[in-house]
């Protein structure tokens, strides 16, 4: 015989997927476990409705993140670009050594040939000394 079948609100359940929730805070939500969640996504009618929520929700951020960038928001319209278009971030090119090791340094010969660490010491005092204000 078993147990009887839980019942779920398919309706809230798509309201959730749509959200973008986690499996974990569907099940908290509808008062089930992860286990029967995940034994119910393999009913396909239960599977299309969790995707169906799902791709709602997405176009809905979509259409938002649009229209924040049509409406002048900066920071949408670079995210589209990055995301959509390709766009990429040429400032922030890492670069690495041989091996992708680090890069060697050498000593400037103006500097005297000064160690690593005396470079380093002769930063932090230039850091901590008093620079001449503009203006």
């Amino acid at each position: 015989m078993g147990r009887p079948k839980t019942k779920i609100d398919l309706v809230e359940l798509e309201k959730l997927y749509g959200l973008q929730c986690t499996d974990r805070e569907v099940a908290a939500f509808l008062g089930i476990s992860v286990k029967t969640l995940d034994r119910r996504k393999k009913i396909q009618k239960f599977a299309d409705i969790m995707e169906g929520g799902k791709a709602r929700g997405r176009v809905s951020v979509r259409r938002m993140l649009f229209a924040q960038g049509a409406r002048g928001n900066v920071a949408a319209a670079i995210f589209l670009a990055k995301n959509l278009l390709g766009y990429k971030d040429y400032f922030r090119t890492e670069h690495s050594g041989p091996d992708g090791g680090p890069i060697t340094i050498e000593p400037a010969p103006e500097l005297g040939g000064l160690t690593d660490d005396e470079l380093k010491q002769l930063a932090l005092l230039l850091s901590k000394t008093e620079r001449p204000r503009k203006g």
